[in-house]
């Protein structure tokens, strides 16, 4: 008998936004004149959903996600297209988890429900913070008013319910963050996203940061925010499965992001998504073209809007696992990193354990919390 193949879970790209908020990284794009240019990205998406579910043949679809960029941004009959069509080039669950990203400006929120009878079951709300003066610092469209309405409008709307929170901004006290986590939990959200702010070199705020007109908190007080998230989410129910997400039980949990963390397969389509993908036997990591001219000009000569289709080798397949396994409370085995010599025996893992970074556990490697806090450190001694 044939072993089944991998799960699948597929992520597609929304690059446009009506402003680029100053801490982002991503490769997003002003949506201001470029209204051509995504009618022609639509027809691309879906020609590049074909192209690759013909590559990765029957796969069981066990998630959708709809990120950006801002796709709440995005024709609410496309979104419904790509969900119609990925249910008939793949075998879907039939409780199939369909995500999507919006902010909560209240021009978005008006197109809720459109999404939501497109086929979205799990909204992930933008919120990032319950202060007007912190909202525009982080160069946001919305203010605290207009995200308290579109969290009572979503909760209404959708089965599930999401909302991502910024801290450990420049001046931030505990108390006013305990406050803003306060607020979030009673929004009823099953699922809460607090990411520490990051300075991310390109960004606006990585200039600010040179020019000395930002100033972020220091290591001890960013360290103590970070304890006071898990502890307040703890005590409100809400399981820290990840670095920066909090679900209020197992089912809350985000699956399209599982999908990531544990190492399965996922598509990406878009301009610039990454995907992960087995391909004969072989772990495969694929990324499409930055500009969306460019990934629309591609689609149209080969199908596919690939910039890059690179086998990865074990080595690079086991640290990868070791990177995005880490950030998980589960975990990863040791017997998937054999080829890096990881094992409860050797010295790296011996000496995290030891400084308490990594769990005592012979059979997974697992962070701690304290590991998670630290753990690009974590990683960069497991992988030296």
């Amino acid at each position: 008998m044939t072993a089944e193949a991998p799960p699948l879970g597929l992520y597609v790209h929304w690059p446009y936004c009506a402003r680029i908020c100053p801490y982002c990284d991503f490769n997003v794009y002003r949506a201001r004149g470029r209204g051509g240019e995504a009618q022609d990205l639509a027809g691309a998406l879906l020609s590049d959903l074909a192209a690759q579910a013909a590559l990765t043949g029957p796969r069981r679809l066990v998630s959708i996600f709809f990120g950006g960029g801002t796709p709440s941004l995005a024709p609410p009959e496309l979104v419904a297209d790509i969900i119609a069509r990925a249910r008939s080039l793949w075998r879907a669950d039939a409780d199939l988890e369909i995500s999507l990203e919006a902010n909560p400006t209240d021009a978005e929120a008006r197109r809720f429900a459109d999404f939501a009878a497109a086929g979205v079951n799990r909204l992930s709300l933008g919120v990032q913070s319950f202060d007007d003066a912190a909202l525009a610092f982080l160069g946001r469209d919305h203010d605290a008013a207009a995200a308290r309405r579109a969290l009572a409008l979503a909760a209404d709307l959708f089965p599930r319910l999401s909302l991502d929170l910024i801290y450990a901004r420049p001046d931030q006290s505990r108390a006013a963050w305990a406050a803003e986590l306060g607020e979030a939990l009673a929004s009823g959200a099953e699922h809460i996203s607090p990411y520490q702010l990051t300075i991310e070199p390109g960004t606006a705020f990585a200039r600010a940061l040179a020019r000395g007109r930002l100033v972020p908190p220091d290591e001890d007080h960013a360290a103590a925010l970070f304890d006071d998230t898990q502890d307040i989410l703890q005590a409100a129910g809400f399981e820290a499965y990840e670095v920066s997400n909090h679900a209020r039980g197992e089912a809350a949990r985000a699956r399209h992001n599982l999908v990531y963390w544990q190492g399965w397969d996922y598509a990406g389509i878009g301009p610039g998504a990454h995907g992960r993908l087995t391909l004969g036997g072989v772990r495969h990591a694929l990324e499409g073209l930055a500009r969306p001219a460019d990934y629309i000009a591609r689609v149209g000569e080969s199908g596919a809007g690939f910039a890059a289709v690179e086998p990865l080798d074990p080595v690079a397949k086991a640290e990868e696992r070791v990177l995005s396994g880490l950030r998980i409370d589960a975990g990863l085995a040791y017997s998937e990193v054999t080829v890096l010599g990881l094992s409860p025996q050797d010295e790296r893992v011996m000496g995290l354990v030891e400084l308490g970074m990594l769990a005592d556990d012979p059979q997974r490697l697992r962070a701690t919390r304290a590991g998670r806090l630290l753990l690009d450190e974590v990683t960069r001694r497991l992988l030296l």
